[in-house]
């Protein structure tokens, strides 16, 4: 059988939306899926690598209708067009998203946030937009910059955004990660991201959340066995506080933390340090470094 992908893998495997996928299959006949003996859409690896040499080209400030053809063909666009390009696009993007979240416009948000996706892959836009804009509301948070009311939403709609990216992360045969905030902790967008990156690369993500009480934590690796649980830190002192736990923890199932923590302060914990930022740390946890 040519076709071995359902859809959710491919999107998985790519990057890219469930949702976009069908739109390029039916706007530019970028794929060919087979099916199978019940009527699902079956991709092939020659659809993945369309996907991906359509996202590359995306990535580059290629319009999608001009990348689609270039794929087709077999065709390359000129880097120095397509970077040009890409610097305009992108400097585009992130203006509308900062501007609509700064007026706590939320339709005007969404409309910036679908306008991103349609436009780059899930990674690309988690790599040039999303986690530069997250670095930049916290900058403007700490200079006074921005008000309450404003963080809060931006963080919010922007949490909401990427969890309905994340929704089939827990789908697959690729090893587990539990990932998790641990008491008292409640800065979870790095981890999300983390989450759906390391999904990328066919990891499957139980995610738990901000604030998990330590015997949950607990609870969940005797249960599962996963294969790595992975905590998001930005106060190490908090997580001293369950030193003794968590130590128990790491004896059950591999442990690593990310976030603002010391060395010294992971040894504690029985953990390693996830160098790096979230798409970063989750190449390394791949093994794609």
């Amino acid at each position: 059988m040519d076709g071995y992908l359902r859809i959710g893998e491919l999107s998985r495997r790519t990057g890219v939306s469930p949702e976009l996928l069908r739109a390029w299959e039916q706007r530019y006949r970028l794929l060919e899926p087979g099916r199978s003996d019940g009527g699902f859409r079956l991709y092939s690896d020659r659809d993945e690598q369309r996907v991906r040499r359509m996202t590359a080209l995306i990535d580059r400030g290629v319009a999608a209708a001009e990348a689609a053809r270039d794929v087709l063909a077999g065709a390359e666009t000129p880097p120095s067009a397509a970077t040009q390009a890409s610097d305009s696009l992108l400097e585009e993007l992130r203006r509308d998203l900062r501007a609509a979240l700064d007026a706590i416009d939320t339709d005007r948000a969404h409309r910036a946030f679908d306008r991103i996706l349609a436009a780059l892959s899930v990674h690309a836009a988690l790599r040039d937009l999303v986690l530069p804009y997250l670095r930049d509301l916290g900058d403007r948070w700490e200079a006074g910059e921005v008000s309450v009311a404003q963080e809060h939403f931006a963080s919010s709609l922007i949490r909401g955004r990427l969890m309905g990216i994340a929704r089939d992360w827990g789908s697959g045969s690729g090893p587990v990660a539990v990932l998790a905030c641990p008491p008292g902790e409640s800065h979870e967008l790095g981890l999300i991201i983390f989450g759906i990156e390391l999904a990328r690369y066919g990891w499957r993500v139980t995610y738990l959340g901000a604030d998990t009480p330590v015997s949950t934590l607990l609870d969940t690796a005797r249960a599962s066995l996963p294969s790595l649980v992975v905590l998001a830190v930005t106060d190490a002192a908090r997580a001293r506080d369950h030193a003794t736990e968590l130590r128990s923890l790491a004896a059950i199932v591999p442990l690593a933390v990310g976030g603002w923590i010391t060395p010294a302060d992971a040894h504690l914990l029985g953990a390693r340090v996830l160098e790096g930022d979230p798409l970063e740390a989750a190449r390394s946890v791949a093994g794609r470094d």
